[in-house]
């Protein structure tokens, strides 16, 4: 039972990894506890883009009208959109399992272990062990929900976003605490569906992590959509009387008290340390993740982690790129190590959210001279022409050599845009470049086109 390559978890790093490990010739084997694909394919990513999809349909139905089209008495059945939802998430995970058989990628079923000497303990469900050795092992064990001393997850009153996702009643209001991207989307969601939702965030702003002129659009496009938003605020108990939970928050207002259905925690996400064996084999942590180097390397030969238990962020995308990265290093290449200042992050509401490099308050905060361009999806045309006029494109250049340094876009489809801002980043593209860049019309992605033209003072159609 010896392998060249073991990896703990299937999530995007793990199954990612393995698939281009088995591409490089290594022998590989992923151990997996639960079901392949992780918690992004089964119950984040992609059931959560679907449910978003739902509402949005839901959405245009209700709007029918204003394009022309007589819908009449739109009603969404809650439990039709949940099940279509799992469908996806099923046939996905059933996918990554073909791709396993399609590499000879031995899928090995419990929970895995480091027990030292190269070797893996696994605990299948029955709690028969079983040791595997290998030349090279990668944790890849991922995150859950972080609970709050005073939120503790129940799981029906109080939930998580696994719990979110499989609801079988259509809650009459709730209390959605943290507007990160799972608080956002899961609240946008809901909202759309017909719940109440009170958003609590602790922050001045929501999604706090985004450009500030980004989050206050999507928090007024929130409120436009019923959305109660409640800023700098911080939940300090939930109390439940019969059915209802009484939610206390501490605002710059005083303490107040919101009456819920249900309560979802969406504070962020802790990583899956616990019983992998790093302690008894002395692996080193840094503020409480995993040390590594460029390539993901531990303090242990032999042994390598990626993803949400390593420093950088904690996205899909960056887990499947680091996961590559690992086994490029270990076959032989010589892969760059990955450059996590143009790492793309997306919010899916809607509008939806995408970014990229440096804040116009990072940029200016670290010394550069800029030019920030504008672009407002009111003056584009396909917006107008898709009635969608929520949003804009932002983009900041170093004023000196013309680095695009960063890129904020609200607004439909700009987490598929954004990847062209990435391609352009890499290439060291200027703002010059990105005007003279020809974009077809009429497009979403013209603004990106407007918005440097705009720094530069050359924008035509404003």
């Amino acid at each position: 039972m010896n392998y060249d390559l073991i990896i703990i978890g299937s999530g995007p790093g793990g199954y990612v990894a393995a698939i281009r490990a088995s591409q490089l010739g290594l022998k590989t084997a992923v151990v997996e506890r639960s079901e392949p694909g992780g918690i992004c394919l089964n119950w984040g990513c992609i059931p959560t883009k679907s449910l978003l999809k739902s509402a949005q349909v839901l959405e245009y139905a209700k709007h029918a009208s204003e394009y022309g089209i007589v819908v009449n008495n739109v009603q969404p059945d809650f439990a039709k959109v949940i099940a279509r939802s799992r469908t996806v998430a099923d046939r996905m995970s059933k996918g990554i399992q073909f791709l396993f058989k399609k590499n000879k990628i031995e899928i090995i079923a419990g929970t895995g272990k480091l027990t030292g000497n190269k070797q893996v303990q696994v605990t299948d469900a029955e709690g028969n062990m079983q040791i595997y050795s290998a030349a090279h092992i990668i944790l890849a064990t991922g995150a859950r929900s972080r609970e709050l001393p005073n939120l503790k997850i129940d799981g029906k009153k109080i939930i998580g976003y696994r719990e979110a996702l499989t609801l079988q009643n259509l809650p009459k209001s709730m209390v959605v605490v943290g507007s990160g991207a799972i608080g956002s989307e899961i609240a946008y969601f809901y909202n759309v569906m017909g719940t109440k939702i009170t958003l609590a965030e602790f922050m001045p702003d929501i999604i706090p992590l985004e450009d500030e002129e980004i989050s206050k659009q999507l928090a007024r496009s929130f409120k436009k959509a019923g959305i109660e938003i409640m800023l700098e605020s911080n939940v300090t108990g939930v109390n439940f009387e019969g059915d209802v939970c009484k939610v206390n928050i501490e605002t710059k207002k005083g303490e107040q008290t919101i009456e819920s259905e249900i309560v979802l925690s969406a504070v962020g996400i802790t990583p899956n340390l616990e019983n992998t064996g790093i302690e008894e084999l002395g692996i080193e942590l840094e503020k409480d993740k995993i040390k590594v180097d460029d390539f993901y390397r531990t303090n242990v030969p032999g042994v390598y982690a990626i993803g949400d238990i390593v420093h950088g962020q904690a996205l899909a995308h960056v887990a499947s790129a680091e996961g590559i990265i690992c086994v490029e290093k270990i076959a032989g290449k010589n892969p760059l190590p990955l450059n996590y200042n143009n790492v793309p992050s997306c919010v899916y509401t809607t509008p939806e959210v995408a970014s990229v490099g440096m804040t116009e308050k990072e940029a200016i905060n670290k010394g550069y001279e800029i030019k920030t361009g504008k672009f407002p999806y009111s003056a584009s045309g396909k917006a107008n022409a898709a009635g969608d006029k929520d949003g804009f494109v932002k983009l900041i250049f170093d004023a000196k050599y013309g680095e695009l340094l960063g890129a904020h876009l609200i607004g439909l489809n700009v987490t598929e845009i954004i990847a062209e801002i990435v391609v352009a980043r890499n290439l060291e593209t200027t703002g010059r470049e990105l005007i003279k860049s020809v974009h077809p019309h009429p497009t979403m992605s013209e603004a990106v086109m407007e918005a440097a033209a705009a720094a530069y003072g050359e924008v035509i159609h404003l």
